[in-house]
């Protein structure tokens, strides 16, 4: 039996933290070399959000993101990588309480398949290990991803004379009332909603509960996030991203300026997969969100009632620490006090914006 220790120790050496962990040096770098320094990178809502909000002059907001796919990713399983591009932007607009407009995409690739490869590019006939993908498989995932979620691609970038395949995508959407990563409070209870109906893409840690659900389903699972928000329920949240479920956790802890007692038993996850696997994975549909206690129940009732696994695995605190609890035993994962996450190490000079 894995010690709720030696669980800690897995979380703090996956690739989905290493990635994280990037953001601040990133901001810290982005924040020196602007004119004005980091009071130039002001937004709608601090640095840690799934997207920029920008008010709209209504009483609501513009919402704004982008995500990169790694290119190993994009090598091994170019359709459902571009699929994935979509879906992972849809998921943020969502869990900041908007509803999504349309999207754009950025896409290097060396050519369509009917087209000969440019010079220099690798194929598999000259021994150079995994061909690069044409564009077709990931414009076709793209496609479908738009069609299902019923977001329309309205315009890009690409280049089919590119050695190595790049993908990134971005989202416009608006919210009427915002969901953040910065209204967690103590005594809140950490409440995980997820999509249980799918199985692994393997040998990567998606978990696809998307491809072959129904479109309709999928939008109306995804229209209970700003139906909350909306309705007063609930004011902070995220969806799961590669971090997994605790590392996004991690995420909504810190820019809130608190902490948590996570019981990673409590997390909904599939009959038969390891707990060690399941707490890195990428859902296509998960959530984590900071509710009070008194609308935990009207919050649990609206993801039941459409089938979504959902519930509480932690309370809120004001530790600044993340403290892992399993089989009545307890770990410290992280001290933000000590070791930030995300954020910034100057993150008291630095103004809003989105980079997550």
């Amino acid at each position: 039996m894995t010690s709720v220790r030696e669980i800690a120790e897995a979380l703090r050496a996956t690739r989905g933290f290493a990635h994280k962990r990037d953001i601040g040096d990133v901001v810290s770098a982005l924040g020196r070399s602007l004119p004005g320094g980091h009071a130039a990178l002001a937004q709608a809502v601090p640095i840690g959000d799934d997207c920029a909000a920008i008010p709209d002059g209504h009483g609501g907001y513009l919402l704004f993101a982008i995500e990169g796919l790694v290119e190993d990713f994009i090598v091994r399983m170019p359709w459902f990588a571009g699929y994935c591009g979509v879906m992972v932007n849809v998921s943020d607009i969502y869990a900041m309480g908007g509803r999504p407009t349309a999207v754009v995409d950025a896409l290097w690739s060396s050519g369509m398949s009917a087209a000969r490869p440019p010079e220099g590019a690798r194929t598999a006939a000259e021994g150079e290990g995994t061909p690069t993908p044409p564009a077709d498989d990931v414009l076709r995932g793209m496609g479908e991803a738009a069609a299902r979620y019923g977001v329309p691609i309205v315009g890009g970038h690409t280049n089919n004379r590119s050695e190595r395949p790049q993908l990134a995508v971005a989202i416009l959407g608006h919210a009427r009332r915002l969901l953040t990563s910065f209204d967690a409070k103590p005594g809140d209870l950490l409440v995980m909603a997820v999509d249980l109906r799918g199985a692994y893409e393997e040998p990567f840690p998606y978990w696809n509960a998307s491809t072959h659900a129904p479109a309709a389903r999928l939008r109306a699972d995804l229209e209970l996030l700003p139906s909350i928000a909306e309705d007063g329920l609930c004011g902070a949240g995220k969806d799961i991203s590669m971090a997994g479920a605790v590392g996004t956790a991690m995420m909504l802890l810190e820019c809130s300026g608190v902490g948590a007692r996570i019981d990673v038993d409590a997390m909904p996850r599939p009959a038969g997969v390891p707990l060690l696997r399941w707490l890195p994975s990428f859902p296509s549909y998960g959530f984590v969100l900071s509710v009070t206690p008194s609308q935990v129940a009207p919050v649990l009732g609206r993801f039941a009632a459409r089938d979504i696994a959902c519930a509480v695995v932690g309370e809120v605190d004001a530790t600044r620490q993340v403290r892992l609890s399993s089989g009545g035993d307890e770990a410290l994962l992280w001290d933000f006090g000590r070791d930030a996450f995300i954020q910034p190490a100057a993150n008291a000079e630095i103004g809003e914006a989105s980079f997550v």
